[in-house]
């Protein structure tokens, strides 16, 4: 209720403001291109509103039936297919080592590009420029996640080339400033934080990460369809680096959790950034509540979540010298991770470095020297972990 009446209020008011919208986008609207300006048309998104919360909800049925609503009234339309290729990435993202959805999205962004290239040369440059730069920089994205590298990279370059054709264009949909952002601020991040891509950056222009900052910001408050995947990235960014505002990523983090609660990223995201500042209570809370919501069964919430959420309630635990609770949390969040395969992953050695520290604190240092070899055997020497694990094997 508080969602949809909130969107109620915004679309009122956007209704109104695009009474006295400028004659040019009025101009535009009329003749044959009309059919084809959807990413601008707001009774498109009025109809939407409902379906994209339910997406973010991870009530992926209630969105897709909509989605093919607008697929059967605009099958000439690449929105509708983006639209559909998103509810398949989202059953993705808790998880991304789950393939299952893979074909569906890679056969929606397919079909995105063919229609936005008929978009793009017929009747529209820059809205079908808007569609296939998204197109390409999700499968992008996907291609990354399956370490298909030469394909992200080919995606990523297509993306980056609809995007310039974007730049300029906010005008015509606050949409457009969303590939933008990212490009100002990865296009220096990438610089800073990999010093071996550097020569291959040399081929693309250079970024400004505090404007894609503040562009990121302006998509929040202006954008409809991009505003979810902006606030997701701007935690992202202010959560860490040189730029990071905790106050603001947990303000943010928390606005994305409170309005669709059962989407698991958002929510363990939520728990995260309350443990890193240090707000115990709270993150316990948010813990537990994950917690509860994979005892219920409850769509994409499952063991990736759940080794999240032990180990923040194990840490919380032993900072409160509650030794076997955090004990018992920190092993379930291991079996978790077992279960999942992410035994090579950071919070599975630290689990395991915790659990050697409990173990010595309660002065039985055979159980804790076993401990600290498990993590010397699973994780790489050049990993924090191992050498930490090292160091504490020295000191018996």
């Amino acid at each position: 209720m508080k969602i949809m009446v909130k969107n109620i209020i915004v679309y009122v008011l956007f209704l109104l403001s695009y009474q006295v919208h400028s004659q040019w986008t009025q101009d535009l609207l009329n003749g044959d291109t009309a059919r084809y300006s959807l990413l601008i048309n707001p009774f498109i998104q009025v109809e939407s509103t409902e379906a994209i919360n339910s997406m973010y909800n991870f009530e992926f049925e209630k969105a897709n039936s909509h989605f093919t609503y607008l697929e059967k009234n605009y099958p000439w339309h690449p929105l509708p297919y983006l639209l559909k290729g998103l509810n398949y990435w989202w059953q993705i993202v808790p998880n991304y080592e789950n393939t299952e959805y893979d074909d569906e999205f890679l056969a929606n962004m397919e079909i995105t590009k063919k229609l936005a290239e008929n978009v793009y040369d017929k009747y529209n440059e820059i809205e079908g420029a808007f569609f296939l730069a998204a197109a390409y920089a999700f499968e992008g994205r996907l291609y990354s996640e399956r370490r298909e590298y030469r394909k992200a990279a080919v995606a990523g370059s297509k993306s980056l080339k609809y995007l310039k054709e974007c730049r300029g264009h906010e005008t015509y949909s606050p949409e457009l400033l969303f590939g933008d952002a990212l490009f100002n601020y990865y296009a220096e991040w990438i610089r800073e934080e990999y010093p071996l891509l550097r020569p291959l950056m040399v081929l693309f222009p250079k970024g400004d990460k505090k404007e894609g900052i503040e562009q990121l910001k302006k998509v929040t408050r202006n954008a409809f369809y991009s505003r979810t995947e902006a606030q997701f990235y701007l935690i992202r960014i202010l959560s860490s680096g040189e730029n990071q505002d905790l106050a603001e990523a947990i303000r943010v983090s928390k606005i994305l959790h409170e309005d669709y609660p059962d989407n698991p990223y958002f929510h363990r995201y939520y728990a995260r950034l309350l443990y890193q500042a240090g707000r115990y209570g709270t993150a316990e809370k948010v813990s537990l509540e994950i917690l509860e919501k994979i005892e219920g069964g409850k769509r994409g919430y499952e063991e990736n979540s759940g080794r999240y959420a032990c180990f923040f309630l194990g840490h919380i635990n032993e900072i409160r010298k509650k030794y076997d609770v955090a004990e018992a949390y920190y092993k379930r969040g291991m079996g978790y991770a077992e279960a999942i395969g992410a035994t090579d992953m950071g919070y599975y050695f630290y689990s395991l470095l915790h659990l050697g520290s409990i173990a010595n604190k309660e002065g039985d240092t055979d159980l804790a020297k076993d401990y600290y070899k498990q993590v010397k055997k699973a994780a790489k020497r050049s990993h924090s972990a191992h050498k930490v694990a090292r160091e504490r094997l020295k000191e018996f």
